[in-house]
């Protein structure tokens, strides 16, 4: 065949990309099982790292939380993993670890499966709840830890799919994070309204406000973040009314 026809140019973008396809498609599926391994490190370092911050006292040394570090004690410090309905139900069939709250989050609410997980740290209990939300450029998420009165929030962790760097991207830095640290959940009448990020926020150091400041310029991003955690919880609050009754939580 004349290489200078265009039958052969054609022929050969074709053996090219059927060529190259199926090199992608290997290499994809060989590397699959170490991305998802990735994955379920990174997300039990995030779990943990709600109530222990960057690092971990396991048996009396302080380790930096890695992801590497974070499998091996993940079962040491999460003593249950729970599912529960939108009516605060536990689920025994669902395993809690697995749930993709994001597709979840695509179904009615009454198909939902809810993910909880409580952790045993330092003699203290601890209740991690996952999050999901909006920012200006796309979907934020993260988690909150919840000190043992389903109240105070112990801390948070928050991660996003393209805020803008220097603005919204900052939800991810400790600084910010930070501010949530013993921020309360419900109002002074017993509502559950979250935490609240505040423009040109005047509390100071009030932790029964419901609200932190702001990041400046990022607007969006922190209503997003103050709708993701109000609208998240509201679907445990019939599972804490309930460990509120059996006096499993500690009522301050």
């Amino acid at each position: 065949m004349d290489k200078n026809s265009n039958a052969y140019t054609f022929i050969f973008a074709i053996a090219m990309v059927i060529v190259v396809g199926v090199a992608l498609s290997f290499t994809a599926t060989q590397l699959k099982p170490l991305q998802d391994e990735n994955v379920r490190q990174e997300k039990m370092q995030n779990i943990l790292s709600t109530f222990v911050g960057e690092k971990i006292n396991v048996e009396g040394e302080e380790k930096e939380l890695t992801r590497d570090v974070a499998s091996e004690v993940y079962g040491e410090f999460i003593s249950e993993e729970i599912s529960l309905d939108n009516k605060g139900n536990v689920k025994t069939d669902v395993d809690a670890f697995k749930v993709n709250l994001a597709k979840e989050l695509s179904k009615p609410n009454d198909e939902r499966t809810y993910p909880l997980y409580v952790a045993n740290y330092g003699g203290d209990k601890f209740y991690i709840v996952p999050l999901r939300g909006s920012g200006l450029w796309g979907p934020i998420w993260g988690y909150i830890a919840l000190k043992d009165d389903v109240n105070t929030v112990k801390g948070v962790v928050f991660d996003h799919a393209g805020e803008t760097a220097g603005l919204g991207a900052e939800i991810t830095t400790d600084w910010f994070m930070e501010r949530f640290n013993d921020e309360v959940i419900y109002d002074a009448n017993g509502e559950l309204i979250g935490v609240a990020v505040v423009k040109g926020y005047s509390g100071g150091t009030d932790k029964t406000d419901n609200a932190v400041d702001a990041i400046s310029g990022a607007t969006i991003t922190g209503d997003g973040v103050s709708d993701m955690i109000q609208n998240i919880l509201k679907n445990y609050e019939p599972y804490f009314k309930e460990l509120k009754k059996s006096d499993k939580v500690a009522i301050r």
